[in-house]
């Protein structure tokens, strides 16, 4: 009977150091150019949106156009995706909103993932994770919507550079554990 433990490891532990490597390259280029991070990421947002929107339009148009409500949906996807795409600087600002909100939850999903690793490889770097994760969402707030397009690229940089970190100290400890 294999242990469950090193089973979660080997499976958490295969890509860490990839996608650790990936992370922290990301994150380096967002430090290094914050502004094109900010609207790097405000135009793919936007972009998502619009297909979404419009995939949504044509599943409505097919399947169910009979309900006002039903196109609510698609609509608005495509209206927020243009004012996006139009203006991605307004876009930047709502999303490092978004982003804030995101770095809480996320911050408090990184601790609440390090205590149930609690005593095994790893738990104490993804609690600094957390806490890390959580000071950048507190100073985003604080900067809000002054410097956003400058803040919101770096603290994406900052978040990917520790998620990256964080997967690659991981592995470094795992790895014996992984062959």
């Amino acid at each position: 009977m294999r242990n469950p433990v090193i089973s979660g490891i080997q499976n958490f532990g295969r890509y860490n150091l990839i996608v650790g490597i990936i992370l922290f390259l990301l994150g380096s280029l967002g430090i290094a150019l914050p502004v094109v991070m900010s609207l790097t990421a405000s135009i793919f947002v936007g972009w998502l949106m619009l297909f979404a929107g419009l995939f949504w339009l044509y599943y409505t148009y097919k399947f169910s156009q009979k309900h006002f409500l039903d196109w609510i949906k698609p609509v608005l996807l495509i209206l927020i995706s243009a004012l996006i795409l139009f203006d991605p600087l307004s876009g930047i600002v709502a999303l490092a909103l978004l982003l804030a909100v995101y770095l809480i939850v996320d911050a408090f999903s990184s601790v609440y993932m390090a205590y149930t690793m609690h005593p095994d490889y790893g738990w104490g770097w993804m609690t600094v994770n957390g806490i890390v994760t959580l000071l950048l969402a507190v100073l985003l707030l604080m900067g809000w919507p002054k410097s956003t397009p400058v803040i919101f690229g770096i603290f994406i940089g900052f978040s990917l550079i520790f998620d990256g970190w964080v997967l690659i100290m991981i592995w470094l400890r795992t790895r014996n554990l992984v062959d």
